[in-house]
C-alpha cells in the first residue's frame, strides 16, 4: 500500500507552472475556504511558558520548519531552518542569505525582518537590514526556498550549516547531515538553480566541504540577484534525500509547491464543515484543528523507514511508519479525533506503537516516541488507552494480541516513577503489594536512587494515571479471554481509592507508613509543580483525574450533590497566593478559573462531569464560557502550552459540541456546539452531522435532541450510534433546560464496577 500524501504528482506541478501566486491567502481565491481561516501565529506570545510555533508543514509531514526565534515578541530570526526533528525542537540544517565581501562569518546569521506572512502551507518574510526577500514552501520529505537580492552587488551568498555533521557541495549540488544522537542522523541532498562562482568554509579557508561542529559553507553566485534550493531530507542517507527529492518536487517556484500544499492543506481540513459562528470563532476551529496534524509524522520513505528504536533500517512492509508523540499529551483528545477523520492513519500510528515495542530491548511500549526514540517523559503508559479506543471504536486491524504484551510490560515490569526508564524500583513493588504508590513528608530527604532530581515522585498523579492505564489494559486482557488478569488489572485499575481522603475529598499522598501526609495544603504542597505528590498541576486538578470511573467518583465524594458542590469549587477557589506567586510554584497552572487550569491536558475533561452529575446545563455553560475566554484569534490566544494538537484537540471537539471524556469506553459527552452545523466526514461517504438550531454565543444550552432521527434524552451518545453515519439534532436556547439530561438513567456509561 503506497502512501498517497506523500507524492505531489509531477503533472499537478507542470499544470500549477503557469499560475503564479503569492504566499498570502487572500490572493490564490475569492472565496473563503477552510484554509483561510488558518491562523498560525495564535498563541505565538505565551502566557508564561513555552508559545505555539507557527509551523509551515503538510498534514504529519516529516518536513516541517517554523522561525527560530523565542516568541513574536523577538525581533531577530536566527537563520532559516531547513527542518525541525521534533515538536518544539530545534532546526537541522539552516541557510542566512547575504551579501558578502569578507571572510569569518558565523554559522548562522540572525536577521532583523519585516513583513512575514504564514500560512500552513508558505512561508514569506523581508530581511530588512539586508534587502532579501524569502519565500518558502513545503512537501511532505522536501521543499523549496528562493531568495531575491534586492540591492545591487556583486557578492549574492548562502550559507548552509549543520549543527553537528557535514555539508559538501560540488557544482549546483549540496549534501549533508547533522547527527542528532549516537543513533539518529539526519540526511538532505539540496539542488541549485545556478552554479556557485565560488566556494569557501566560514572560516575563510577554500574547500568545498566542512565538518564537525556547525559545519558551513558560504557559495558565491556574484551578481545573481535570485537564488532558489530547492532540497529533500532523511533518516537513512544522502542518497535518499535525493530520492525524496526527486519524487516530490520538480520545480524551483515556490509558488507553484506552496498551491499544491494549498490543496492538500483545504482537502484535509475539509473533513469538517462548518456553518453558523463568528469569524473569529472559525479561525480559532480550523486553526485548532491544523495544529492536530503537526504529529504524528509519517518517516516512511519509499517503503522503508529509520527507526532509533533499534538504530535499523526497516522495511515498512506497505505500512508507514509514524513518530513524534507525546502520548500523555495527545491520548485524551489528538488520537480520538483522528479515529474519526483520520482511521486509517490512526490504525497506522498504532502499528507503529507496536512496532517501536518490538524493536526495543525491553519491548515495552513507548510513553514519548520521537525521531531518536521513547524520551519517556512525563508519567503513566498511556499508549494502551490509544491502542485500547481504536480498537473498541472499530479499528482493529493490527495485532492486539503483541499490543497487549508491550502494554503489560510497560505497566507492569518498568517502573512507574516519571521522567525514568528503568525496571522496577522498591517503591513500584511497595504499590504492587499494598495498593499506592509512597510519597514522602515534605523536606524529607529521598530514599529511592531512581526518582528524578527535579520531577520527584509524583505519587498521587502515579496512582490516577496508572489506574486508568490498569482498566484499559483490562478491557483488553478481556477481550482476549484472559480472565485471570482481567481481574488482577481491575483491581488495580481501582487503586485510587486507597489515596482517597473522604475527610477532606481529595487523592492524598500517603506515607510508607500508611498515613496520609500532614500538613498540607492541595494548592501548594509539593513543591515547584507540586511534583512530589501530583505534576504540574495541583490536588484541585487531580481531585477529577479518575477519567475511567465518574460515576465511583460521585459515590466516594457522598453523591451528586456533593459532587456538583465539590465540582464547582474548583472554578471558584482562589488561587491563595499573589499571581507571581502562585506561578512561580505553578508555572504550567495558567488559564486558571479558580483553582481550574485550561492550559493543562488532565484538566480537559473536567467541565464535562457535570453530566455525570445530572447537571448537564452546567457543562453547556462552563464549555462554552472556556472557549471563549482562553482560545481567541489573538496572538496571546492559546492558555498554555499547545503541545502539537494536545490541547487544541481539546477545541476542535468541544467547538462541535461533543468530547470524549474517557478514551476507551466508545462514547462521547454532548457538550455546547459552536456552530449551527457541522459536517464530519467519517470516510467511507459516512457523515455525522450536527445541527445546533439556534446556536449563538447567548443560545448555549440544550433544550432538547434527536439521534438520527429519535428523541434523545442522554448528554452522551455512543461511537456506534455515528460510526457509519448519523445526525445529532440539538435545539438550542439562552435559558438552560433543567429536565433534559438530567435522570439518573440518563448519564455517561463509567467503568464497571469491580468484583470482590
Amino acid at each position: 500500500m503506497k502512501n498517497n500524501l506523500q507524492k505531489i504528482v509531477l503533472t499537478e506541478l507542470l499544470f500549477l507552472a503557469t499560475i503564479q501566486i503569492s504566499c498570502s491567502q487572500n490572493n490564490f481565491h475569492q472565496e473563503i475556504e477552510p484554509v483561510n481561516y488558518v491562523n498560525p501565529y495564535i498563541g505565538n506570545i505565551s502566557h508564561l511558558l513555552v508559545p505555539t510555533y507557527p509551523t509551515i508543514h503538510l498534514p504529519n509531514a516529516m518536513l516541517r520548519i517554523y522561525p527560530e526565534r523565542a516568541d513574536l515578541t523577538a525581533d531577530q530570526l536566527h537563520g532559516l531552518p531547513m527542518t525541525v526533528t521534533s515538536h518544539r525542537g530545534a532546526s537541522a540544517f539552516n541557510l542566512s542569505p547575504i551579501q558578502v565581501n569578507n571572510s569569518n562569518l558565523s554559522p548562522v546569521l540572525d536577521y532583523s525582518y519585516d513583513l512575514e506572512e504564514i500560512t500552513p502551507y508558505c512561508y514569506n518574510v523581508f530581511l530588512d537590514e539586508m534587502n532579501i526577500a524569502v519565500k518558502f514552501a513545503p512537501s511532505y520529505q522536501a521543499a523549496v526556498y528562493s531568495f531575491v537580492y534586492e540591492d545591487k552587488g556583486d557578492d549574492n551568498s548562502l550559507i548552509i550549516n549543520s549543527r553537528n555533521g557535514y555539508v559538501a557541495a560540488e557544482a549546483n549540488t549540496i549534501e549533508g547531515c547533522q547527527h542528532l544522537d549516537d543513533k539518529t542522523t539526519i540526511y538532505f541532498f539540496a539542488e541549485l538553480d545556478n552554479i556557485p562562482h565560488r566556494i569557501n568554509k566560514v572560516d575563510g579557508k577554500k574547500g568545498n566541504r566542512a565538518d564537525g561542529e556547525n559545519a558551513a559553507l558560504i557559495l558565491n553566485f556574484g551578481a545573481r540577484d535570485t537564488i532558489s534550493i530547492r532540497y529533500g531530507i532523511s533518516f537513512i542517507s544522502v542518497e535518499q534525500s535525493k530520492q525524496n527529492l526527486a519524487r516530490e518536487i520538480h520545480t524551483y517556484d515556490v509558488n507553484n509547491v506552496a498551491l499544491a500544499g494549498r490543496k492538500i492543506w483545504n482537502e484535509t481540513l475539509d473533513k469538517i464543515q462548518i456553518k453558523g459562528g463568528t469569524e473569529d470563532q472559525k479561525i480559532v476551529f480550523y486553526t485548532s484543528l491544523y495544529r492536530t496534524y503537526e504529529r504524528m509524522i509519517n518517516i516512511s520513505e519509499d517503503g522503508q523507514y529509520f527507526s532509533a528504536f533499534d538504530g535499523q533500517v526497516h522495511n515498512d512492509q506497505g505500512i508507514p511508519f509514524y513518530t513524534d508523540d507525546w502520548i500523555w499529551d495527545t491520548y485524551r483528545a489528538t488520537h480520538p479525533l483522528r479515529i474519526l477523520i483520520e482511521p486509517e492513519k490512526e490504525q497506522n500510528m498504532i502499528r507503529s506503537f507496536i512496532r517501536m515495542a518490538e524493536q526495543s530491548p525491553k519491548q515495552w511500549m513507548p510513553t514519548f516516541p520521537e525521531v531518536t526514540g521513547d524520551s519517556h517523559r512525563m508519567n503513566g503508559n498511556h499508549a494502551v488507552a490509544t491502542i485500547w479506543d481504536a480498537y473498541c471504536k472499530g479499528l482493529t486491524d493490527f495485532d492486539l494480541e503483541q499490543a497487549y504484551i508491550s502494554c503489560k510490560g510497560a505497566i507492569t515490569e518498568k517502573s512507574l516513577l516519571p521522567w525514568t526508564k528503568t525496571s522496577l524500583t522498591e517503591l513500584d513493588l511497595f504499590y504492587q503489594q499494598k495498593g499506592y504508590f509512597p510519597a514522602l513528608n515534605e523536606n524529607e530527604p529521598e530514599t529511592c536512587t531512581q526518582v528524578h532530581g527535579y520531577e520527584k515522585r509524583q505519587s498521587i498523579s502515579v496512582i490516577l494515571g496508572n489506574s486508568y492505564d490498569n482498566w484499559c489494559l483490562a478491557q483488553i486482557a478481556k477481550t482476549l479471554g484472559y480472565e485471570d488478569e482481567y481481574a488482577q488489572f481491575m483491581k488495580m485499575a481501582y487503586s485510587y481509592r486507597n489515596v482517597y481522603n473522604k475527610e477532606t475529598g481529595f487523592f492524598h499522598p500517603r506515607h510508607i507508613d500508611g498515613n496520609f501526609i500532614e500538613p498540607f495544603d492541595y494548592r501548594f504542597s509539593g513543591g515547584q509543580g507540586a511534583r512530589a505528590y501530583y505534576g504540574e498541576n495541583n490536588g484541585w486538578i487531580y481531585r477529577w483525574d479518575v477519567q475511567h470511573n465518574p460515576a465511583d467518583l460521585i459515590d466516594l465524594m457522598g453523591g451528586r450533590m456533593n459532587f456538583i458542590k465539590n465540582l464547582n469549587q474548583t472554578f471558584r477557589e482562589p488561587i491563595g497566593k499573589a499571581k507571581f506567586e502562585f506561578y512561580s510554584t505553578l508555572p504550567d497552572h495558567t488559564g486558571n478559573v479558580g483553582q481550574f487550569s485550561m492550559a493543562n491536558e488532565p484538566c480537559l475533561h473536567i467541565p464535562y462531569l457535570y453530566n455525570y452529575a445530572g447537571q448537564p446545563w452546567m457543562t453547556q455553560k462552563r464549555i462554552r464560557t472556556l472557549l471563549n475566554q482562553w482560545f481567541r484569534n489573538d496572538l496571546m490566544g492559546m492558555p498554555g502550552d499547545e503541545d502539537g494538537g494536545g490541547m487544541t484537540a481539546f477545541v476542535v471537539f468541544s467547538a462541535m459540541g461533543f468530547y470524549p471524556v474517557t478514551p476507551g469506553l466508545p462514547i462521547y459527552n454532548i457538550g455546547s456546539p459552536l456552530f449551527e452545523n457541522i459536517k464530519i466526514d467519517l470516510g467511507n461517504d459516512n457523515f455525522f452531522e450536527i445541527m445546533a438550531i439556534n446556536a449563538s454565543d447567548k443560545n448555549k444550552y440544550i433544550q432538547s435532541a434527536a439521534l438520527n432521527g429519535k428523541p434523545w434524552n442522554k448528554p452522551w451518545f455512543s461511537h456506534h450510534d455515528i460510526k457509519n453515519g448519523g445526525k445529532l439534532e440539538l435545539i438550542m436556547s439562552d435559558k438552560a433546560s433543567m429536565e433534559w439530561g438530567t435522570g439518573e438513567k440518563d448519564v455517561p456509561p463509567s467503568a464497571e464496577p469491580l468484583i470482590k
